[in-house]
């Protein structure tokens, strides 16, 4: 009778284990579309930030920082599964769904691996980690630059100039070795023809500056052009008087912060207002 019994709470117990509901996403988390899951699988915390960076594995102690829109997902078998895939079966399924998109693996070791890959035109990286229990995780940065959010106004340009005879304008953009202004730089081109309406008698130098990446002639020249560009906007664009502008490219010759960051190189890549 105690054996019966016994098998019998056996059986029970395995009934109610096999029975047990899936492990549900925790709230508000749902697959990066680039990617489905392994099977059965469920997130166990998610997040989406419109931009952040971070360092992506590209070789033995060699690391690649990736800024733009960041996702992290982090996905963990069921607790029933009695069986959970190995760490390279999880590689694998994600390097022949990166190989079909037509991306590449950039780093590959025991529980990581690092992918690039094009989609909807753009480039995004993706860090894997996998560990022995058969979890995986996702860090996937879609790279782009930051919408500027914060632009200083021609209060804040008027009191630097009259305080330093100086003023930084952030957020007026150009690509790479470029010097066409890009429109999202409409604020602050707006708020320096606000300070120049604001003074009529108010002449400037309009200055441009650039990090220390590439060579001082070629840096020279397109500060100077991007200078000249930021003139033109004003004139053409908005009426101002020609004569009371004047550019000058002063290149690599006066940063404010190291060049040795990516942080200290979008500091150093800026326009400047000098009082005439």
């Amino acid at each position: 009778m105690r054996t019966a019994a016994f098998l019998t709470s056996i059986l029970l117990s395995l009934s109610a284990y096999a029975a047990a509901p899936l492990q549900k996403d925790t709230a508000g988390c749902q697959d990066h579309p680039l990617f489905t899951r392994m099977p059965t699988y469920w997130i166990h915390h998610c997040s989406d930030k419109e931009f952040d960076a971070h360092e992506f594995i590209v070789g033995k102690g060699n690391k690649e920082r990736v800024e733009g829109r960041l996702w992290t997902l982090s996905y963990y078998p069921q607790a029933s599964q009695s069986t959970k895939p190995s760490e390279l079966q999880i590689q694998r399924n994600f390097e022949a769904a990166v190989a079909k998109a037509g991306g590449t693996k950039v780093f590959a070791d025991k529980s990581r691996e690092t992918f690039r890959l094009n989609a909807g035109g753009k480039e995004v990286w993706v860090d894997l980690t996998t560990e022995f229990t058969g979890k995986y995780g996702l860090t996937i940065v879609e790279r782009a630059g930051m919408a500027q959010d914060i632009v200083a106004d021609a209060k804040a340009f008027a009191n630097d100039l009259n305080a330093t005879g100086h003023a930084a304008v952030y957020g007026i953009y150009f690509d790479t070795n470029k010097s066409e202004i890009k429109p999202e730089s409409g604020q602050a081109i707006a708020e320096i023809v606000k300070l120049l309406k604001g003074d009529p008698g108010l002449k400037v130098f309009v200055v441009g500056h650039t990090d220390g990446t590439g060579g001082i002639d070629s840096n020279l020249k397109l500060s100077q052009d991007r200078a000249q560009a930021v003139i033109q906007a004003l004139v053409a664009g908005h009426g101002i008087e020609a004569a009371r502008l004047r550019p000058f490219g002063n290149g690599p010759f006066a940063p404010v912060a190291t060049n040795a960051t990516d942080e200290g190189r979008a500091k150093n890549r800026r326009v400047e207002l000098v009082k005439q």
